[in-house]
């Protein structure tokens, strides 16, 4: 059997991280705007806990990416397999993650994919050649490590 998934990742700015890590892994910025306005329009939630993003509306504090070909809801958007959710938190990061993602470019475009993330807003924390790998250590816009193989 296998499960749907969501990995949450604490963030000050989650549209922004949101954008990054789509681009970065080719996901899809969750489309949640029809639920957002059927529930504004109930009267269910209130508007200041709303943005307008890119002409759409969108939960001010959560926004999640999801794999371009797994499911989602049509009704409310939400993606019904991989995904990312990343929600706004007050206070920044401080300490080394205790999870990340690699990236799994391949030797042969390992530093392309460096170097088009660097552009994204990455930046490059340390090479590493062990004889187990080779790998180089990034981090997001909010200083979360990650790998690009």
């Amino acid at each position: 059997m296998t499960w749907d998934w969501k990995l949450v990742v604490d963030s000050s700015d989650p549209h922004a991280q949101a954008a990054f890590w789509a681009e970065t892994l080719g996901y899809l910025v969750e489309d949640n705007s029809a639920l957002i306005d059927r529930l504004l329009d109930l009267g269910a939630a209130p508007e200041e806990a709303t943005l307008l993003v890119d002409g759409r509306r969108v939960w001010r504090d959560l926004i999640a990416v999801r794999h371009p070909d797994d499911p989602y809801e049509k009704d409310s958007g939400t993606g019904l397999g991989r995904r990312l959710l990343f929600q706004r938190v007050p206070e920044a990061k401080t300490v080394k993650n205790r999870l990340h993602l690699d990236v799994h470019a391949g030797p042969e475009r390992r530093d392309a994919e460096v170097e088009r993330l660097e552009q994204l807003g990455a930046t490059v924390l340390r090479r590493v050649a062990e004889p187990g790998g080779t790998w180089v250590v990034l981090a997001d816009p909010e200083g979360n490590e990650f790998c690009v193989q």
